[in-house]
């Protein structure tokens, strides 16, 4: 069986994009962690989410991933507040950040880790079409204070790399992955 361990709605959706035969158990491992590195810090969680729900399934693959925007050095988690997804932004505007994602496959002993990037980069954003988008758009579960599939679109001018990984989950890479674990549900 393939577990997913995220709470993502739209980790899960993306999953289906790969199998259709998984289930979601939700980790409940503390996200707070102090590591200044972006690509480090995605990878620490999503092998830390893993690890936590396969100690009690440890004959399934569990999959975990976490994702986080860094924009001028400085690494943006979900928004704290109306006022943080507005910093978030505003320091976007006009300028390329990355998203990362770190996503980690395990099953039994054997561990799995990698590390996706994708530039995306924002047009200059108005104050007056800021202070619209945060008052329409649900943004206070995302990374960044946006979602790329979302109201925000309009605020892309380019992205270099996986669409689906500045989404939640980069499935290209999450596909070649699962392939190495021999599981008949994604071929």
């Amino acid at each position: 069986m393939i577990i997913l361990a995220s709470a993502s709605p739209r980790r899960e959706e993306l999953l289906h994009l790969i199998t259709d035969d998984f289930k979601v158990v939700v980790s409940c491992v503390d996200e707070d962690a102090q590591i200044a590195d972006a690509k480090k810090l995605v990878r620490f969680l999503a092998e830390k989410k893993a690890a936590d729900v396969a100690r009690s399934n440890p004959h399934d693959v569990v999959i975990g991933a976490d994702t986080v925007v860094e924009a001028g050095g400085e690494i943006f988690g979900k928004p704290a507040g109306l006022a943080d997804a507005r910093r978030m932004i505003g320091a976007m505007s006009g300028q390329t950040h990355f998203v990362h994602t770190g996503v980690c496959v395990i099953k039994g002993d054997v561990r799995v880790s990698e590390v996706c990037s994708t530039a995306v980069t924002f047009n200059t954003v108005g104050k007056e079409e800021l202070e619209h988008y945060l008052r329409t758009e649900d943004i206070m579960d995302k990374a960044g204070a946006y979602a790329i599939q979302g109201g925000a679109a309009k605020f892309i001018a380019r992205i270099e790399g996986c669409f689906f990984n500045v989404v939640g989950l980069p499935v290209s890479k999450l596909y070649q992955i699962l392939q190495r674990f021999n599981e008949k549900q994604v071929m």
